[in-house]
């Protein structure tokens, strides 16, 4: 008997314990707003590099990316998928580089073949292979274009809207500097901000759900070798 009232006794421990860790982790979901973090700032658990071997490291609290003339364009993407949700993260880049951010993404499960829409507005057919990531990509442009917050779909239709026209947006991002982004995809809408500016907001339907990832940039010259991105604060919240 006595056996039994002390097992009971720890059972009844066990229960509160688990009960005050639930009520902890509610609490600091609500005073972060609902948001959970991506990245745990030490490991690279929970994502998975696609479509090239790409250089993606964790670095004292940033995942760092850096070019080598020998590897080819890859993005780090996330295990789960997402479809409607607010994603906000820091961005640095050299300008020698370009980058994006994916959401809503995928893999080409076949060769197959779409319309590129170029920043020209002009459509071109073009052969993508089995196993690229396409999907809505937020623009990372730290060149003079300054396309930072335009919404771009990677391995597929291309340009869907550039900051053409929008100089407010254009000179929000900060070269060499880290910028904060935050992406609002809820049903077809999709919106954009760059450090607190809006950048896009439009509305497509093609894609409602996928993986989000960091697009690495391969380097096509000797000037894009060994040139960094890093990337901190990655967080989300599911609406």
């Amino acid at each position: 008997m006595a056996i039994e009232k002390k097992s009971t006794r720890s059972d009844a421990w066990n229960v509160f314990f688990i009960l005050l860790i639930g009520m902890a982790c509610q609490e600091k979901y609500a005073k972060d707003g609902g948001y959970v973090d991506l990245f745990d700032g030490q490991t690279l658990n929970g994502w998975k590099v696609l479509e090239g071997p790409s250089d993606f490291q964790a670095v004292d609290g940033t995942i760092v990316s850096t070019t080598r003339l020998e590897l080819e364009n890859g993005y780090l993407c996330t295990d789960g998928e997402f479809d409607n949700f607010i994603l906000e993260l820091d961005v640095k880049i050299d300008t020698v580089l370009n980058s994006g951010v994916q959401i809503r993404s995928h893999v080409w499960q076949r060769d197959t073949t779409t319309d590129y829409i170029s920043a020209e507005g002009k459509r071109i057919p073009t052969l993508w292979k089995a196993g690229m990531v396409w999907g809505y990509q937020v623009e990372v442009d730290p060149s003079v274009r300054a396309w930072s917050g335009g919404l771009y779909e990677c391995n597929n239709r291309g340009w869907l809207v550039t900051l053409a026209g929008k100089e407010e947006a254009r000179r929000a991002f900060k070269p060499l500097d880290w910028n904060h982004m935050k992406i609002e995809a809820t049903g077809s809408r999709i919106k954009t901000w760059i450090n607190g500016v809006a950048a896009v907001d439009t509305t497509d339907t093609l894609s409602s759900t996928g993986f989000i990832g960091l697009q690495f940039h391969k380097a096509y010259q000797e000037v894009q070798s060994g040139k960094t991105s890093r990337w901190r604060n990655i967080r989300i919240h599911r609406l």
